[in-house]
């Protein structure tokens, strides 16, 4: 298990809304924005480099050749290029911070891999209802498309993210096999302390990170913060010969409504007063994700800082 901790970065997407940008029912999501204003998406990034983090993650969660070409109307080829737009984004902010800024870091892009789901546009990605209707090889069809794309635009890893079933994961880690020189990272949605979205309890669902050396982390993102403590404990108890660091990065503890948007939860405290739980955990790459702000990427850095002797 690794000694430090790698600080992620927050909510994209939230970012680009705070600066005046609609994403919420757009079906490409922030993705749209690499055709529209690729600027916006640099200076988001370039946000949560100031406030610690050390990977990005590009704006691809919702990014595939086929929506491109349906709600872009660009080519094929047009719509493989956006793929480098996001990677050279993400990579531009961090060479400019290095630059520009005393403290220099090893900034990792990662290129962000969602699930099936969420190409649908229809909520299921919280779900994972549609894998019943695919077969594995299916998934990998689709997924490997997007990893080319990303693999081709020179991502230092990939961020298969959000998966809400142990089916999904296990797809993608077949595909990932398919790319040998790249790593990866594995992170399940979950619907509460035990199970994955679909309803796979999280304990076995994790062990599909076995398959490959190729992962770098496993673990859970886009739930509440509230979720991850019993979700990393049951797994730590039963999952035994699981050699892995944690991933997580979850969101604020609001729900998605696909025709609402977010909706209001109530959590106990804010991310950043769980990290160290999670640092005690097993957790290496601790982050949040939507509706999480630079601001509070900022204030659980500085938590690990001050209490993780490895991180100073």
């Amino acid at each position: 298990m690794a000694e430090r901790v790698r600080i992620l970065s927050g909510g994209l997407s939230t970012e680009l809304e705070a600066a005046g940008f609609i994403i919420q029912g757009d079906p490409l999501w922030s993705a749209r924005l690499l055709h529209t204003y690729p600027q916006a998406i640099k200076d988001a990034h370039t946000s949560f480099l100031k406030s610690g983090s050390e990977v990005l993650s590009t704006a691809t969660y919702q990014a595939s050749i086929e929506g491109f070409v349906q709600h872009l109307g660009v080519t094929v080829d047009g719509a493989a290029e956006l793929f480098n737009v996001a990677v050279s984004l993400a990579r531009e902010a961090a060479e400019e911070f290095n630059t520009q800024s005393s403290e220099k870091r090893n900034i990792l892009i990662a290129g962000s891999i969602g699930p099936y789901g969420a190409f649908l546009h229809d909520g299921s990605e919280y779900t994972g209802t549609y894998v019943r209707d695919m077969s594995i090889e299916e998934l990998k069809n689709w997924h490997r498309v997007q990893m080319q794309c990303l693999a081709s635009a020179g991502v230092d890893l990939f961020a298969m993210e959000t998966i809400p079933s142990q089916k999904e994961a296990e797809a993608l880690v077949q595909v990932l096999r398919e790319f040998p020189n790249s790593k990866a990272w594995l992170s399940y949605s979950c619907q509460d302390i035990s199970s994955t979205s679909y309803g796979d309890k999280f304990e076995e669902a994790v062990k599909v990170s076995a398959a490959t050396p190729q992962l770098v982390a496993v673990g859970v993102n886009c739930c509440s913060p509230d979720f991850i403590s019993p979700l990393l404990s049951s797994a730590n108890k039963n999952c035994n010969n699981l050699q892995m660091d944690w991933i997580v990065y979850p969101n604020s503890g609001e729900k998605w409504d696909h025709n609402l948007g977010w909706r209001s939860s109530s959590i106990e405290k804010p991310l950043s007063e769980h990290a160290l739980e999670w640092f005690q955990l097993g957790a290496r790459w601790i982050g949040g994700c939507c509706q999480s702000t630079p601001a509070e990427i900022e204030s659980l850095r500085k938590i690990l800082e001050t209490r993780v002797p490895t991180m100073q």
